[in-house]
């Protein structure tokens, strides 16, 4: 089983139901090693998982909302460019606007 051939999700809810299972039969899997411990390590390890799904699942929500606010500033930030680019074309000599980063386009 690859680890990134399924969702978390997927391997969460998959890991609680072998739980269960192996929980709900533990007398019959003593024989074969399955010991309380390896199923306490196990609940212990899908209640960390969930734990930091929903870490990251936040930390995704906070970077959308910091993108969406990046855009706004950049959008500002090129309409302030564009003023200012009409501004020096008009007012400076051509071999002067690479001083301002403009292509010598008229």
């Amino acid at each position: 089983m690859s680890i990134k051939s399924k969702s978390y999700a997927e391997l969460i809810s998959n890991a609680q139901v072998m739980k269960a299972g192996l929980s709900a039969h533990l007398d019959q899997l003593k024989q074969r090693g399955m010991t309380p411990e390896f199923i306490d390590a196990l609940s212990e390890r899908i209640s960390n998982a969930i734990e930091q799904n929903n870490v990251q699942e936040k930390l995704k929500a906070d970077l959308k909302a910091a993108t969406a606010a990046l855009d706004v500033i950049l959008k500002e930030i090129n309409s302030a460019m564009s003023e200012a680019t009409k501004v020096v074309k008009l007012q400076m000599p051509q071999e002067q606007w690479k001083e301002f980063s403009i292509k010598a386009k008229k």
